[in-house]
């Protein structure tokens, strides 16, 4: 990440770099954020150190664990550390107050590699651009398998996401009710039999065989974009994105506060466009969380042409509803009545101590047939394996520590 320093004036660039920097530690910020924080700034005095810094907390931060993210992150670029009120010497540009010792443990997303790099100083006639050096944590592909999505550095994600493509997608075939021709089948075929007959005169009479014929299982994803599983939603959308391009009767629908059907979008081979396409398409990303509804509008709308073949369904969610689990139980229990099996994701179940106490998810529970964890690369590659038939189911009892993968 470069940073130039500014002279008075250039605030609003100053901002957007410092978005960048934020964006580019994992943060969710993007133009949006970038113009609401220069709006923020014109607000209050931003002579005065505490209001600046919190005027930018105010408009960057979302959740509470980026908080040490942005800390460090506006220690790093601003060269001056967040400490008594004083004026801001020309924007945070030459500021003359020594640099504090940094925390003992810096964020990973954050870690500078020379903490004690000199701040910058005033500019000359001629704007001259100070870089600013980042570097990205490396974890080894042992610790990267078991580290939780939400924990992973913006490196480590690239690289989750490598992982991901990678994954061995080969889905266990099922059973229909269809028959074929099978020398050493089952099931004796009458009408192929006696029509071989004729040629014989019925002596001897050779008999036919068949089998039933197997095809590959119907995949439904339904994933929660709401802003609990924000962390988690990315990755997944990549792994559906594998999944997708390697069978041919899988179908991805994304529900927050609607249901938004993005099978069409995920069948890009470019997975970056298919991304980018479905960022501008779904209109609820990372709000609040309707799931009997989003389950409702997938049951009147989509079950029949979609769950008639004996599907498997994948309910990726946290289980946190908004409206208090209404109407979650009564389309649940439709939904599994209409497929194969339906098998609930919940990243929740990273924690050993979990328990059921949520409305929604206590609603849900008794209406799925598997309850696995869905939180690090590993449960990715059980999942995987379970759906080729080489893996091993999971059944949530309901008492506490839960089943871990």
């Amino acid at each position: 990440m470069t940073g130039t320093p500014t002279h008075p004036g250039r605030l609003p660039e100053n901002v957007a770099h410092f978005v960048r920097l934020l964006r580019a530690a994992g943060l969710p910020v993007g133009p949006g954020h970038t113009i609401t924080a220069a709006r923020a700034l014109t607000a209050v005095d931003i002579t005065a150190r505490r209001q600046f810094y919190w005027a930018l907390h105010g408009t960057l931060v979302s959740k509470r664990e980026h908080r040490h993210v942005f800390d460090s992150a506006f220690r790093i670029f601003w060269r001056d550390p967040f400490g008594a009120d004083e004026a801001l010497n020309a924007l945070l540009s030459r500021s003359q107050i020594p640099v504090e010792k940094p925390p003992s443990r810096a964020p990973a997303r954050l870690s500078p590699e020379d903490e004690a790099a000199p701040r910058p100083q005033a500019l000359p006639e001629r704007e001259v651009a100070h870089e600013i050096p980042l570097r990205l944590a490396f974890s080894p592909t042992e610790v990267l398998r078991t580290k939780d999505f939400e924990e992973m550095t913006a490196a480590e994600v690239v690289q989750a996401k490598e992982a991901i493509r990678s994954l061995r997608l080969d889905l266990r075939p099922v059973l229909t009710r269809r028959h074929e021709p099978d020398p050493r089948g089952r099931f004796i075929d009458l009408r192929r039999t006696l029509r071989t007959s004729v040629r014989t005169g019925g002596c001897p009479l050779p008999l036919q065989r068949q089998s039933m014929k197997t095809r590959r299982p119907t995949i439904v994803a339904l994933c929660d974009i709401s802003g609990s599983m924000e962390s988690y939603s990315r990755i997944l959308l990549h792994f559906f994105h594998a999944l997708t391009n390697a069978a041919d009767r899988v179908h991805t629908f994304v529900f927050g506060t609607r249901l938004t059907n993005i099978t069409r979008l995920l069948r890009d081979r470019d997975v970056d466009r298919a991304l980018d396409r479905i960022g501008s398409t779904v209109q609820d990303w990372y709000g609040g969380t309707r799931i009997g509804a989003s389950l409702q509008a997938f049951n009147l709308h989509w079950s029949r042409r979609l769950l008639a073949q004996g599907a498997v369904v994948l309910l990726v969610t946290d289980g946190l509803d908004r409206e208090g689990g209404d109407g979650i139980r009564a389309q649940a229990r439709r939904l599994r009545k209409s497929c194969r099996s339906v098998i609930w994701l919940n990243p929740l179940l990273r924690y050993r101590a979990f328990a059921p106490r949520a409305a929604g998810i206590k609603a849900l529970l008794p209406e799925v047939d598997e309850h696995r964890p869905v939180h690090d690369l590993d449960s990715l590659a059980e999942l995987a394996a379970t759906l080729s038939g080489r893996g091993q189911r999971a059944r949530f009892t309901g008492a506490p520590p839960c089943i871990r993968l």
